[in-house]
């Protein structure tokens, strides 16, 4: 039986954001995997004309191209990508669902900007080397339009009403540092989906962008077992 992962990126993101996982899977498994790209995201961001319908529609395409190719799916979704992968749940069926640091409820958009601009300070930014996170969000606070913002908001609002709808097994990652999605969110998800098997893992050392915390390798295998249960 021929297993399928895609994964779906956050808000502003791209597929570096799940990256260690991605190499993780392809290390321990010879599952396919399918990273696509949303529309006006990865490096350089062009949000300025795009939407969440588009974002939807190119998570639907991929789902339904890896569903022709393989005999079970697994959709993982990081961030915004929880959302939409949630969204794909409640469209079709598929196997297992995994969310990592979900943005069902998110830190206010002026709590992230005073964040960020306190990551941003000359302090602290002498302390961040080239090519990290540090310069990351530096480059979506300037380049991620107003629009775009309500368009992420527009997702979560489609889809906060039919939780309950979701029945596919799912599993749960937050980490307990992260400073976006609170860590009040994955119980609440616990408590609304409507799926029977339920997954809840805690990453102590975790902070939004999950993937990349200290304790990652300890629950990448919780995670890789939650995947292969029922096979």
């Amino acid at each position: 039986m021929k297993t399928g992962v895609l994964f779906i990126h956050g808000f502003t993101g791209g597929p570096f954001e799940v990256r260690p996982l991605v190499n993780f899977l392809k290390r321990e498994t010879d599952w396919q995997i399918s990273l696509p790209t949303l529309p006006g995201h990865g490096l350089p961001l062009d949000l300025g004309k795009v939407s969440a319908d588009s974002w939807l529609m190119e998570a639907e395409l991929a789902l339904k191209k890896l569903q022709k190719e393989v005999d079970r799916v697994i959709v993982v979704g990081f961030s915004m990508g929880g959302l939409i992968a949630m969204y794909l749940a409640l469209r079709y069926k598929f196997d297992k669902l995994v969310l990592l640091s979900a943005a069902a409820k998110y830190i206010s958009p002026r709590i992230l900007l005073k964040e960020m601009g306190t990551m941003l300070a000359k302090p602290i930014k002498a302390k961040y080397p080239p090519n990290t996170f540090y310069h990351l969000y530096e480059y979506k606070l300037t380049h991620t339009p107003l629009r775009a913002t309500f368009e992420f908001l527009r997702i979560v609002r489609i889809i906060e009403p039919y939780y309950g709808l979701i029945t596919t097994p799912v599993c749960i990652v937050q980490g307990e540092k992260d400073g976006i999605v609170p860590f009040t969110t994955a119980k609440h998800l616990m408590k609304t989906l409507g799926s029977e098997k339920k997954e809840f893992i805690k990453s102590p050392l975790g902070k939004h962008h999950i993937c990349y915390s200290d304790d990652c390798d300890n629950w990448f295998n919780e995670v890789l077992r939650f995947m292969q249960e029922d096979v």
